[in-house]
């Protein structure tokens, strides 16, 4: 999906507010070199406050002080306890890999996604879920056949998120505009879901309700 459709569906920001060349060519001066696909996001997304006023934090230049020995930050966890980012060796790549690490000491950095755009789609709808109007605000427990409802009934979206927390998270929906997020640990499954207008919420929970055990 296109990112501004998806902010503007699932954010409800119509009209995103980006960084300005001289702060993208200070985080370039900065890094050395920033992949294009980066640049891009921060061109279009860079002052959008509401990307940051939810789960996580958004890495753009104003909040670059200094440069990693090692990556390029893209996105910190809201405890610091992970982060995304582009390795150094990759910053010369238009579009390179994106690798997810613990943040103690001494943590490998664990593959995410094979792009910066591929990771952006993703992180933007895992954030998004935290902030929709309509949730039960509740996790869930999914068993393995709640999960085959779910890939039955709603449409998976080509996104994936590997290594945040969990082995690997994917995302579900009925509307342009409803979501649900489904975190698998190792073949146990938790979910948490919303939509951004009631009428989606209603549409989703004709599949989602009944489904899982609230945590």
């Amino acid at each position: 999906m296109e990112l501004r459709t998806l902010v503007r569906t699932l954010y409800g920001v119509e009209q995103p507010q980006g960084c300005s060349e001289e702060e993208i060519a200070a985080a370039k001066a900065l890094f050395e070199a920033v992949p294009a696909a980066v640049e891009d996001f921060w061109r279009g997304f860079g002052h959008t406050q509401r990307l940051n006023d939810i789960q996580d934090h958004w890495c753009f230049p104003q909040t670059l002080r200094e440069a990693p020995a090692d990556c390029l930050p893209l996105l910190d966890e809201n405890q610091y306890v992970c982060e995304a980012a582009v390795l150094q060796k990759d910053l010369s790549l238009p579009d390179p890999p994106v690798y997810i690490r613990r943040a103690a000491d001494g943590e490998p950095w664990e593959p995410a996604v094979p792009t910066v755009s591929e990771f952006l789609e993703a992180a933007l709808l895992y954030e998004a879920v935290w902030q929709l109007e309509y949730s039960p605000d509740a996790f869930y427990e999914l068993s393995a056949g709640d999960m085959e409802v779910v890939r039955a009934r709603l449409e998976k979206r080509p996104a994936v998120l590997k290594n945040w927390f969990v082995t690997e998270t994917t995302f579900y929906s009925s509307r342009p505009d409803n979501l649900v997020v489904v975190m698998d640990m190792g073949g146990e499954y938790q979910g948490l879901y919303g939509a951004s207008s009631r009428e989606s919420y209603a549409a989703l929970l004709e599949v989602m309700e009944g489904l899982g055990d609230a945590i």
